[in-house]
């Protein structure tokens, strides 16, 4: 046996041996990722999930006045599938670092445009290199928030709020993306193809939800039901977009064939919303 086989040999024992004498072992601060929706757009985000554990937190462990990864571990990514608004500034579709500057009465909140760096960067950050920075302020909440917390509310088709919450501190930033622009494109793009009674009705239903253009609304609607026939749903959205007009007794009327059709199909919910829209409708119809 040649001294440069043992040798060999001997090396890759070593090597092995490391391998196998790693230990896996759980994070002190959990990885997570949450994805939202907004409208036809969605927001993605991984970060680091650091624990309380009877610290004080800003103005502690996380010291007023300098950079924080917003989490733990790497730095906090955001992803945005199309162009959104952060209280006035364009975020451009992409993927951004986050990062934020606290301070007692006001945070300093940084999308930053490097995504290489490990946690904050540290001496590496470059302020030159954000995108933009935002300023919001921290409220406290009434209870505690152990593990650090990231959360979309208060979703509409056009908004949400990403909460930042943490001890007893959360900071919301507002986030606005463009549905309707999106919207009025794909409604134009299907109807234009082979528009279904579906088509039509989608299209109606977003106008209705949105609160906007009930007569174009409802000329859809119309279409709905003559290349789709009667359906629950569809007199559900007429009734609505009618009383939107004004016209409580065509609201109460279509209720009623909505009514009348989800009955026989056991659609429980949908006879106790038109029932109480009709009551609502016949005595505002009344009062007119």
């Amino acid at each position: 046996m040649s001294i440069l086989f043992k040798i060999t040999t001997l090396l890759l024992s070593f090597f092995l041996s490391l391998s196998y004498g790693q230990i896996t072992h759980p994070k002190a601060s959990p990885a997570t990722s949450i994805m939202q929706e907004v409208g036809l757009a969605k927001i993605s985000i991984q970060y680091s999930r650091p624990a309380a554990r009877g610290r004080a937190i800003f103005g502690g462990i996380v010291p007023y006045g300098r950079i924080w990864r917003v989490g733990a571990n790497e730095s906090t990514k955001i992803t945005v599938d199309t162009d959104m608004e952060i209280l006035g500034k364009l975020l451009p579709m992409g993927i951004y670092a986050l990062y934020a500057f606290p301070e007692k009465e006001e945070w300093q909140i940084a999308f930053h445009t490097n995504i290489s760096h490990w946690g904050d960067g540290r001496k590496r950050y470059n302020p030159a290199e954000d995108l933009f920075r935002i300023t919001v302020k921290p409220e406290s909440i009434p209870y505690h928030q152990e593990n650090f917390l990231m959360a979309f509310d208060s979703i509409t088709h056009n908004t949400t709020n990403l909460n930042l919450i943490w001890a007893s501190t959360k900071v919301t930033i507002p986030i606005k993306v463009d549905t309707d622009t999106q919207m009025e494109l794909e409604i134009a793009k299907q109807l234009k193809e082979n528009p279904t009674a579906q088509t039509y009705y989608e299209a109606a239903r977003y106008l209705q939800e949105q609160g906007k253009d009930f007569e174009r609304a409802l000329a859809y609607l119309d279409k709905a039901l003559e290349l789709g026939g009667e359906t629950y749903y569809f007199y559900r959205v007429k009734s609505l977009v009618e009383a939107e007009l004004g016209n409580f007794k065509g609201a109460i009327a279509s209720a009623k064939k909505s009514l009348k059709i989800a009955s026989e199909l056991g659609k429980d919910e949908f006879v106790r919303m038109n029932e109480k829209n009709i009551k609502k409708w016949q005595t505002l119809s009344q009062n007119n």
